[in-house]
């Protein structure tokens, strides 16, 4: 199992979405990986979980690893196009 990349023993990203509904702010602390220079995180609810929604609707976010803090643009990632993602299915990608 690959580990978590971010800074020397960072575990969790945070995540700023734009609610969907409401425009705020919402935030959620998640797993991640790391690949190409790209923060990938796993949706186990895939298209269901609300923030998956939330940045189909306003791609831009907020990341937050460790101690860096930077904008991003986040997408579906989907596994044919991108069979190096190893058959996780649904994931974000943004570039950092």
């Amino acid at each position: 199992m690959a580990r978590p990349a971010g800074s020397k023993g960072t575990q969790y990203l945070y995540l700023t979405t734009t609610g969907r509904r409401t425009g705020r702010p919402r935030e959620i602390e998640i797993w991640f990986t790391q690949r190409g220079g790209r923060y990938y995180l796993v949706a186990e609810h895939r298209e269901r979980a609300h923030w998956v929604q939330n940045l189909k609707v306003a791609p831009r976010v907020a990341v937050r690893v460790g101690r860096r803090a930077f904008p991003g643009l986040a997408r579906v990632a989907d596994a044919k196009p991108e069979p190096g993602l190893g058959g996780a299915g649904k994931g974000l990608s943004g570039k950092n």
